[in-house]
C-alpha cells in the first residue's frame, strides 16, 4: 500500500488495442493495487472504462473521464472532476504519447509536427498547469511524466525526439518552480517496450510480429528482451510514493541500458 490514500489522475490511462499491456493501463492498475483512488482519463472513453473495469474486479477504486488534453478547457475540467470526485489531486501521471506520421527534416509535414507536439508534449503542459493550483495549495504533490528515451538517442523519428526532448526540459522546469511548495516533478523515459502502441502499427502493416519483437528484443543490452508495462508501472510507483519524496526533477531511464550503449 505504497500510495494509499492518495488520489491519482492517470492521464491516458486507457490503450491501443494489443495482445500485451500499456504503460496508461499497466500504472492504473498498480496505483490502485497499492492504495490510490484512480481518475482514469482517455479520449476514447471505452478504453478508459475497460481499465475501470479491471481496478473494480481487482478491488480497487476508479472513474472514468473522457477529455482531449490538447485542449485547456478539458485539462481543466480534469482537475475539476477530480476535486470534485475526491477532494483533492496527489498524484499526476502523463502518459500520453504519439508518433504516427513522424519522418526526418526532409519528408516531416507541419501539419504531423503540430500534432506530435500538441500530443506529446503541449498535453503535459496543460494538464500540470490544470493541477498545479491544488497541489501547491495542498504543499504536497507529485507529477510523473512519460518521455523517451528518444530525448536522448539518436532515433530517425524528428517531432518525436523533439517533443520527447522538450517533455523533459518541461518537467525539470515544473520540479524548480514547484519545489518550494512541496511539488515534485519527476520524467521516466521508456526504452523499447514490448506494449500495444509500439508493436501494433507494424502488425497491422503487415510485419510478423515474432520477427518485430525478436528484432526489437536484440537492440536491448540487459538481458536481450524489450520492458513491459509494468517495467514503466513499477518505476511511476517508485516516483509517485513517500520513498522518492526527496527526489524531483529526475529523467529517469527505463530501458534496460539502451541509452548508455555505445556503438
Amino acid at each position: 500500500m505504497r500510495v494509499e490514500g492518495k488520489v491519482a489522475i492517470v492521464v491516458g490511462a486507457g490503450q491501443t488495442p494489443g495482445e500485451t499491456i500499456g504503460n496508461g493501463r499497466a500504472t492504473s492498475i498498480l496505483l490502485a493495487r497499492e492504495g490510490a483512488r484512480v481518475m482514469l482519463v482517455d479520449r476514447r472513453l471505452d478504453s478508459a472504462q475497460e481499465t475501470e473495469k479491471l481496478i473494480r474486479d481487482d478491488g480497487g477504486e476508479a472513474f472514468s473521464f473522457e477529455a482531449d488534453v490538447t485542449k485547456s478547457d478539458q485539462c481543466q475540467a480534469i482537475a475539476k472532476a477530480c476535486v470534485d470526485q475526491f477532494a483533492r489531486i496527489d498524484i499526476l501521471h502523463n502518459n500520453v504519447g504519439i508518433g504516427a506520421g513522424d519522418g526526418n527534416v526532409n519528408n516531416l509535414t507541419e501539419e504531423a509536427w503540430h500534432r506530435i507536439m500538441n500530443v506529446n508534449l503541449t498535453s503535459m503542459l496543460l494538464t500540470c498547469k490544470a493541477v498545479l493550483p491544488v497541489m501547491r495549495e495542498q504543499r504536497s504533490g507529485s507529477i510523473v511524466n512519460i518521455s523517451s528515451v528518444a530525448a536522448v538517442c539518436a532515433v530517425p523519428l524528428l517531432a518525436y525526439k523533439v517533443s520527447k526532448a522538450g517533455v523533459n526540459a518541461l518537467t525539470q522546469q515544473i520540479a524548480m518552480a514547484n519545489a518550494s511548495r512541496g511539488v515534485r516533478c519527476n520524467a521516466i523515459m521508456p526504452g523499447l517496450m514490448n506494449t500495444p502502441m509500439a508493436i501494433e502499427a507494424w502488425v497491422s502493416m503487415g510485419a510478423d510480429r515474432e520477427q518485430i519483437v525478436a528484432g526489437r528484443d536484440s537492440q536491448v543490452p540487459l538481458g536481450g528482451k524489450q520492458g513491459t508495462a509494468w517495467d514503466v508501472a513499477n518505476a511511476a510507483l517508485f516516483l509517485h510514493s513517500d520513498e522518492a519524496k526527496f527526489i524531483t526533477g529526475v529523467l529517469l531511464p527505463v530501458d534496460g541500458g539502451q541509452s548508455v550503449k555505445v556503438g
